[in-house]
């Protein structure tokens, strides 16, 4: 199996942020919608952003927000990536994504998504990512059937998200998509929202790279 890559999302603190770079992670998601228990807040400190190294992009986190301030925001605490998690179209998309960001569009997945509408996103997202489908956007920290992945055919490469642990890899080895592409941790790794176990995020990235 081809080295995936690992995005560990919903960071804000920035002792925790500074212990989980050590592990060195390809991508470090901060979530910018109110509703979430991982929100950012407000008016984020900027340190949290700056002290993060340029070999992690930094993504940004989004549910129907505003295409106008996603750009904004993406561009005020240099944001190499948007994550979408609403409802947004393949227009919207595109302007996030002719605005130089790398744009991630999230679906969640249940038995009766039909992924025939991801065929509108091909040529304006740079990655999906699935995760579980639940009441709300964003993560349930439950896992949804894998198998549904192999209903995937297009040629975007994907993030796998939604309930992963620390103890989940040897089953995600068993997944044979080529278009796996990373995997995308929160709550699984978590001691509060928010609040990620460092060590534990340290030794997945570990074995996934070994």
């Amino acid at each position: 199996m081809k080295e995936l890559k690992v995005k560990v999302c919903g960071m804000r603190d920035p002792q925790n942020i500074d212990e989980v770079c050590k592990a060195n992670p390809d991508f470090l998601g901060y979530i910018f919608h109110p509703k979430s228990s991982r929100y950012v807040g407000d008016s984020p400190d900027l340190s949290i952003f700056t002290r993060v190294p340029s070999s992690t992009k930094k993504v940004g986190v989004f549910v129907n927000e505003e295409a106008e301030k996603v750009i904004e925001i993406c561009k005020e605490y240099k944001l190499k990536v948007a994550q979408l998690h609403g409802k947004e179209s393949p227009d919207y998309c595109r302007q996030i994504r002719e605005n130089g960001f790398l744009v991630f569009k999230a679906f969640s997945l249940d038995e009766s998504f039909d992924f025939n509408i991801l065929k509108d996103y091909i040529s304006v997202v740079d990655y999906f990512l699935f995760d579980t489908k639940g009441k709300l956007p964003g993560g349930t920290g439950v896992k949804f059937n894998w198998e549904l992945l192999n209903k995937y055919k297009l040629e975007n490469p994907f993030f796998l998200s939604g309930g992963i642990g620390p103890d989940d890899y040897d089953g995600i080895t068993t997944l044979n998509n080529k278009q796996l592409y990373a995997l995308d941790i929160n709550s699984g790794f978590e001691i509060e929202p928010a609040l990620k176990d460092a060590e534990k995020v340290k030794a997945f990235i570990e074995k996934v790279r070994n």
